[in-house]
């Protein structure tokens, strides 16, 4: 794999630490701002509305970019919110500083998505989407508690300053190692249909994908409703301290980067058995959680496995909605970041819905479960009416 993939991961590390490391700093900041927690918690919301909602917009504005103009205009407009936010003392200004985060953030995955499977040999689009996504585990693994322990020692600023710091790097080594070449003409295949929005934004239909970006938020979003609940889950139910919790979210965080490497290994040639193995395996995962996590020996595993085997299918997810938009090769990783995203939001949403509702810290579990029950529903019936059209198609043949 191009030593140019290994950079782009170290922004997306940047990035992951950025939109989840607010979790370990909300106290503080609110404190800091005198406003209440719940306004300071919209902080989180806006990040992810900025998500969702820049990742196709950004894409489509930058699609005529050279690569690298993109990701280098993506990543310092990152960085330099990241320093205003670090010397505002205005919750008003930072609040729009994590609105605008999150669009560049959106704008930079979307165009490395498409980047790293350009840049990747034809039969190794799953490889290279592991690779940028290990920025993301490694951000689980060690961003957060780094962010966590800074805002701890030395303030929630500090934790702003870390990122853009980290960041300097990975400007310079996209400004030197990032080929210019624009997205739309990354791949002879994709000339036909990139040649106009409306071009890509029709290839955009095909059922394949539209089902694929829909698999894509339903595992995601069972991924973060339990992942956003889980601190007072071991320690309310599986009876863990809390210092347990910077444990168990590395764990967590570990399983995703195993996952995330063993999925780019057998995305490209057996996505299929992987993702219906995988899934039926996270749903059993699920729910055997729900049941047994009042012992913290079972939780402690499950955290683990849980984490490897959604982030293995969820990396597959996306390495499939990449060659399924190949006739869109700058909006397909727009969209797809935008499903991810959507999951993000939705799961943690659904688990708290079922947390007011009074079902207890074992409600997230379950709900993660349904979501991935649901996944493997519209997939299963996906792929039957593929076989079966494929089978009337050979009869007509015959």
């Amino acid at each position: 794999m191009p030593f140019v993939l290994y950079l782009l991961a170290l922004a997306v590390f940047a990035q992951g630490t950025s939109e989840f490391m607010l979790s370990g700093l909300i106290p503080d900041l609110a404190a800091d701002l005198g406003v209440s927690i719940p306004a300071a918690g919209a902080l989180t919301s806006a990040f992810a509305a900025g998500m969702v909602a820049g990742a196709p917009l950004m894409a489509l504005l930058s699609r005529r970019w050279p690569r690298r103009r993109a990701l280098l205009v993506f990543l310092t407009a990152f960085l330099l919110v990241h320093v205003v936010g670090a010397l505002t003392t205005s919750f008003a200004v930072l609040l729009a500083t994590r609105v605008v985060a999150a669009l560049a953030n959106a704008g930079f995955l979307a165009v490395a998505l498409t980047t790293a499977a350009a840049l990747a040999p034809p039969d190794a689009t799953g490889r290279a989407t592991s690779i940028l996504l290990s920025g993301t585990t490694l951000a689980c693994v060690a961003g957060v508690p780094a962010g966590a322990v800074l805002g701890q020692q030395w303030g929630w600023r500090a934790a702003f300053w870390a990122v853009a710091a980290v960041s300097v790097p990975a400007v310079l080594a996209v400004a030197r190692s990032v080929p210019g070449a624009s997205g739309a003409g990354a791949r002879s295949k994709a000339a036909g249909a990139a040649g106009s929005a409306r071009g890509e934004l029709r290839a955009l239909r095909r059922p394949r994908l539209l089902v694929t970006l829909l698999l894509g938020a339903l595992v995601n979003g069972a991924t973060f409703c339990t992942f956003t609940y889980l601190a007072p889950l071991v320690t309310g139910v599986s009876g863990l301290g809390a210092g347990g919790v910077p444990v168990v979210l590395a764990l967590f965080g570990l399983g995703s980067f195993a996952g995330v490497t063993a999925g780019g290994r057998l995305a490209d040639r057996r996505a299929r058995p992987l993702l219906a193995a995988g899934g039926a395996a996270l749903l059993v995962g699920w729910a055997v959680f729900a049941l047994t996590a009042g012992s913290a020996v079972a939780a402690v595993a499950l955290v683990f496995v849980q984490g490897t085997l959604s982030f293995a299918v969820g990396s597959t997810l996306i390495a499939q909605a990449l060659y399924a938009a190949a006739d869109a090769p700058t909006l397909g990783g727009g969209f797809a970041t935008a499903a991810l995203n959507v999951g993000a939001t939705l799961g943690p949403w659904c688990g708290g819905a079922a947390l007011a509702a009074g079902f207890g810290y074992r409600a997230p579990l379950w709900v993660s479960a349904l979501l991935v029950a649901l996944a493997l529903a519209v997939g299963g019936t996906a792929e039957a009416l593929r076989v079966r059209q494929g089978t009337t198609g050979a009869a007509a043949a015959g």
